[in-house]
């Protein structure tokens, strides 16, 4: 699946998990959008001689559901097209760089070559200081650079973040869970992208900085020099020496003696014949150092983002993909399971559980309970043994009671530690079964009950992880219909 394939799905399934009256997709056009898909990957299955995948039925019916809306609601279509700003900004940021290299001699003395010329010498020391963070972070690749900025890939992924007006309240909901949705998993290629044209854009800014050298030189007539006031001509000749070794030794070009570089303090003056032998190696020294690193990153980067383009990593595993690929015959089942926290399930409660997983991955659906997580201990601890990116298991998710008042130090450290650990996310269960117990036939047990299952929502969103309301002891009174009911946090 590609990237634009992956988007328009993603788009699909936070609509429909938005529209959970069904609002904007009634049944039938989701029945409809199902039927015809499964009929045109069939036909085009049969005409490649192969067998219906998932990914065929899946494409087809975003693209059946997204024609279905745009119909409905042409504002709808304006967002469907929008693009990302990447774009833009991989052409423009390169020729910016471009444009402002050459024009770094406006800023010296355009009439004379420094042989300890800053500029030219920032430009290699900022490109080594580069390298060197790179490799460190090669070395430590679970600490974040800390950049780019969350903000910036959220806006290089989804382009503007205004909504058209005059959406459907279900509808806008949907396209604000997607622009979140879509930012966090298309962080990588996004990433990539930007990467890519950074390297570039350093490439092109030494490429006109040097373009400028030569530029200026034939209609104009270099003094090549040198001044210090704590630099001596010996220090200068060892700090020449080491600097342009490796372009002396890799391009045969000339090198200098000690009396030459005597010879070249200012306000002494050279022969042209002089100042184009220190514009060779200045150019020399930043092809090798600036030029072709910044470019091998730049395909390197290049070669990530076209192959994450191409087979863009989204979780097929999903309840939602799980419950649709069922109608073609390609679901196999999945598992959930459970980690219970201060929380004792009985055999009701435990027959619940089952039924919630028939009803997330069909017949086929299994459930496996974890021993319950005892209040106050540490999760480190106490999940040491359990592997949170077993393959096999398709689901986790952490079951709370209604009746526990939720706290940062012990449910909410729970929820860190799970959503850090796990690269697939995690849901939530709020079991209300014991609460509606304790309540019984209050007066106002329904606003109760409101304000407690907000105050766990909120709650558990603080933690980065949607929760989803369930009764163990009748699990029919939320269905978690079509896969969609159930939500998980984006993947670590």
């Amino acid at each position: 699946m590609n990237e634009q394939i992956a988007r328009e799905v993603v788009l699909v399934r936070a609509i429909e998990t938005a529209d959970q009256k069904k609002e904007v997709l009634s049944e039938d056009d989701r029945m409809y959008a199902s039927r015809s898909a499964r009929e045109l990957a069939q036909w085009q299955a049969s005409g490649k001689q192969a067998e219906v995948t998932g990914d065929d039925f899946l494409q087809q019916r975003s693209e059946l559901i997204i024609k279905r809306i745009t119909e409905r609601t042409p504002a709808f279509s304006a967002f469907v097209k929008r693009r990302n700003g990447m774009k833009t900004l991989a052409l423009t940021l390169p020729l910016l760089a471009l444009l402002l290299g050459a024009g770094l001699d406006r800023i010296t003395d355009p009439h004379r070559v420094d042989l300890l010329s800053a500029p030219l010498l920032l430009i290699i020391a900022w490109n080594v200081l580069v390298y060197l963070g790179l490799l460190i972070w090669l070395c430590i690749p679970s600490h974040s650079l800390g950049w780019p900025k969350a903000g910036l890939v959220r806006h290089l992924s989804v382009g503007r973040l205004a909504l058209p007006r005059k959406l459907p309240h279900a509808l806008s909901s949907g396209l604000l869970s997607f622009m979140g949705e879509w930012a966090h998993l298309s962080a990588k290629l996004t990433a990539a992208r930007l990467g890519r044209t950074i390297h570039l854009s350093a490439a092109m800014f030494a490429i006109g900085a040097v373009a400028s050298l030569y530029a200026r030189g034939f209609l104009s007539q270099y003094a090549a020099g040198w001044e210090s006031t704590f630099l001596s001509a010996s220090q200068v000749h060892s700090l020449l020496s080491t600097l342009f070794a490796p372009a002396i030794a890799l391009f045969h070009l000339q090198g200098f003696s000690l009396a030459e570089i005597e010879a070249l303090r200012f306000p002494q003056t050279t022969t042209v014949e002089g100042g184009a032998r220190w514009v060779h190696l200045y150019a020399a020294m930043i092809f090798l150092l600036v030029v072709v690193p910044r470019l091998i990153l730049a395909l390197a980067n290049n070669w990530r983002a076209a192959r994450l383009a191409k087979h863009f990593p989204l979780d097929l595993d999903q309840p939602y993909f799980r419950k649709l690929n069922e109608s073609i015959g390609v679901a196999t089942g999945g598992m959930l399971r459970v980690l219970p926290y201060s929380f004792t399930v009985d055999e009701a409660r435990h027959k619940g559980l089952g039924q919630l997983s028939i009803m997330l991955f069909g017949e086929q659906g299994r459930m496996m309970l974890r021993p319950s997580t005892s209040y106050g201990e540490e999760p480190q601890d106490v999940l040491r043994g359990a592997d949170l990116n077993d393959p096999q298991v398709n689901i986790t998710a952490v079951l709370f009671n209604l009746t526990a008042t939720p706290e940062k130090e012990n449910h909410g450290a729970f929820l860190d530690y799970l959503v850090r650990s796990s690269t697939r996310g995690i849901a939530v269960l709020i079991d209300e079964s014991s609460y509606l117990e304790r309540a019984g036939e209050q007066v106002d047990n329904a606003a109760r009950l409101a304000e407690r299952v907000a105050l766990w929502q909120q709650f558990c969103l603080f933690h980065q992880t949607p929760a989803t309301l369930v009764n163990l002891l009748n699990p029919a009174l939320h269905p978690l219909d079509a896969g969609v009911g159930l939500k998980v946090s984006a993947a670590a």
